[in-house]
């Protein structure tokens, strides 16, 4: 069996042979950022807002040290050593503060971040996308910089636990009587025939599918509306659905016990979907 070989501080080498420090922020504090991209037959979707949302996430977090110009080349030599030109994959990139003694504010000036960085294989699920997927409400406990991609997930992990045991696709975070993402997706609603969606804050991840998402929208002359849904107005939305890297564009059907529209995938969402799978065909980026 092939060993996967990952990128760890500079070198390619088998994931198990990678050993990362008990004293690593990213291990002790949750200190750092990641990046998840998608490649389609070997070339990495929207590769250059991934790399700009991380370029930006480290400044926000004030992490030192990341060439992010390189990690394209680094990333394209990970899908060749693991085989994974074809069909589709899965790139994971971690950033941490690096290793230093254990206090809460900042190392020394100089000290080297920790970067990682892995592909594997990705099988999508195009039976959930095709018949729609069922989907659950939390209350939003996380902090107020959801805007920023840190490592720090508990209350992600715990959502989609939650989901998990009940059978759902995706668990959606509610603040204050406002709808405002998934656990790892962006959530869109469809009122009157028009997109809506939560604007861009800090109570939400700037998603890259989103944004492509809009783009599209708007090339279909689909209506867009970027501001609050409460959750209050939900049931009322004809058609609901999920999107992110790996989850592409995803139809709701249920939320918690009732369901959405006529519990069928509708028009927009199906528009939206057969215009991504063109964007990511033709062009690949």
């Amino acid at each position: 069996m092939q060993k996967t070989i990952v990128y760890f501080n500079g070198r390619f080498l088998p994931k198990e042979e990678v050993r990362v420090s008990p004293d690593d922020r990213g291990f002790l504090f949750g200190d750092g950022v990641y990046e998840v991209l998608h490649a389609y037959k070997g070339r990495l979707f929207k590769a250059e807002e991934h790399w700009r949302r991380l370029n930006r996430n480290l400044h926000e977090l004030q992490i030192d040290g990341v060439e992010v110009d390189l990690l394209g080349d680094i990333a394209g030599e990970l899908l060749r050593q693991n085989g994974l030109e074809q069909g589709q994959a899965s790139l994971y990139v971690q950033v941490t503060r690096g290793t230093a003694p254990r206090r809460h504010a900042f190392p020394e000036p100089g000290t080297p971040p920790t970067v990682y960085l892995s592909a594997s294989p990705f099988r999508p699920s195009p039976e959930k996308w095709e018949r729609g997927v069922q989907v659950i409400l939390v209350p939003d406990i996380r902090w107020t910089r959801c805007d920023i991609k840190a490592v720090a997930l508990l209350p992600h992990v715990l959502a989609s636990q939650q989901a998990r045991q009940r059978g759902a696709e995706e668990a959606i975070f509610v603040r204050e009587g406002v709808v405002t993402e998934g656990a790892h997706t962006n959530l869109l609603a469809v009122f009157d025939g028009q997109l809506v969606t939560h604007p861009l804050n800090c109570h939400i991840l700037p998603g890259i599918t989103r944004a492509v998402v809009l783009e599209l929208s708007r090339e279909l002359g689909i209506p867009v509306r970027e501001s609050p849904i409460r959750q209050a107005e939900l049931q009322a939305a004809e058609e609901i659905l999920i999107v992110g890297t790996t989850t592409e564009i995803a139809p709701v059907v249920q939320v918690e016990n009732w369901t959405v529209g006529d519990g069928r995938p509708g028009p927009v969402t199906r528009a939206l979907q057969r215009a991504f799978r063109e964007r990511v065909t033709s062009s690949g980026r």
